[in-house]
């Protein structure tokens, strides 16, 4: 048995389908994992901690750019850790930014529900 996972297993262990494991690979998010000598790729732990890192960065709304711009520095070396760690920052910060502007919504909505439930017929277009 040959190292690593199959495209199937890399599949299943980070949720992500055999099509979007390609495409990070095409768009430059993973570098093009170790082949099979049967020429199947077969991902490592390093891949299948990167496209974890990556999942989380598309889930927090970070931009395919910039995802590779991040996966870039992390193939260059640890030299880019700095840089790593800015980018990291700022996503952060437009990660924290967006959950304050949810958190508002989310009271709006509270308040709509809280109006209907006790019944109140006043205008409930008005917050």
């Amino acid at each position: 048995m040959e190292a690593g996972w199959t495209i199937a297993e890399a599949s299943e262990r980070t949720g992500l389908t055999a099509h979007t494991l390609r495409y990070y690979e095409r768009a430059g998010l993973l570098a093009p994992p170790e082949r099979a000598t049967s020429g199947h790729r077969r991902y490592s732990e390093q891949d299948l901690g990167m496209l974890r890192i990556l999942t989380r960065l598309k889930a927090t709304g970070m931009s395919i750019a910039e995802m590779r711009r991040y996966a870039e520095l992390c193939r260059i070396g640890p030299e880019t850790y700095d840089t790593r760690r800015v980018l990291l920052e700022e996503h952060r910060q437009q990660v924290l930014s967006r959950i304050t502007a949810l958190q508002t919504d989310l009271e709006l909505i509270e308040a709509k529900i809280k109006h209907y439930a006790e019944g109140d017929t006043r205008d409930l277009a008005r917050p």
